[in-house]
């Protein structure tokens, strides 16, 4: 139960939480883009089965790899993808939460 309430909360309430304090002007529309970093889970409908508990993403799937990772951990460096990034490196770092907790 820890494990699923801390990843959701990391998925959900952490994007939250840095737009609401950090992005004063703009921010529901920083909110959205960050939750929006789900949307790279769209690489679990490639795998088989589709959902496993017991799976670590991190590493397994295609948006979830060490080199996918690699570039989201470069985008917050630019102005233009800044946002974008941090709502995916968010998003890594809430799987990888869920891995250690397996």
């Amino acid at each position: 139960m820890l494990r699923h309430l801390l990843h959701y909360g990391i998925h959900f309430l952490i994007p939250i939480l840095i737009a609401f304090l950090f992005f004063k002007d703009n921010r529901i529309k920083v909110a959205l883009i960050l939750l929006a970093g789900i949307i790279i889970d769209i690489d679990h409908l490639w795998a088989n089965p589709l959902y496993d508990p017991n799976r670590c993403s991190v590493g397994f799937h295609v948006l979830h790899s060490y080199w996918a990772v690699l570039v989201y951990s470069i985008l917050p460096f630019f102005k233009l993808t800044r946002i974008i990034g941090l709502a995916l490196i968010i998003h890594i770092f809430a799987d990888m939460m869920d891995c250690l907790l397996m």
